[in-house]
């Protein structure tokens, strides 16, 4: 639930930067999408890297799940994207920031990229 409420203040901050009907588009995808996210995640399968977006930690994926990952990833990239238009700053930055929030939500057992690359678990 609160992923889902944290996705929802997210959606509301840059939903001005984005139109109408692409941000309810990306909001519903990234919705129906969270529950095999976190199924994932719970594997050990999937985590969040420094850039705030989602990476395979095993190579042995299998493709509907990379082609999960790289959907969640361009909608977090329009998000980021969105948000940097309407604070002047960039989608990066953005990312980054929210790779942080991310981090400190994240449950025991996530895995978690590290500055150096490597996979930790919280």
């Amino acid at each position: 639930m609160k992923k889902i409420t944290a996705l929802f203040i997210l959606f509301c901050l840059c939903l001005p930067a984005l139109q109408a009907n692409n941000a309810e588009t990306i909001k519903q995808n990234m919705i129906k999408r969270l529950p095999r996210i976190q199924e994932l995640k719970k594997d050990g399968l999937i985590g969040e890297n420094q850039q705030g977006y989602l990476e395979a930690v095993q190579s042995n994926l299998p493709a509907a799940d990379k082609e999960l990952i790289e959907a969640e990833n361009a909608d977090r990239k329009s998000v980021y994207e969105a948000i940097a238009r309407q604070q002047g700053t960039t989608a990066e930055l953005v990312g980054k920031l929210r790779a942080k929030k991310i981090f400190e939500q994240a449950k025991s057992g996530e895995f978690l990229k590290q500055e150096d690359g490597t996979w930790k678990k919280k």
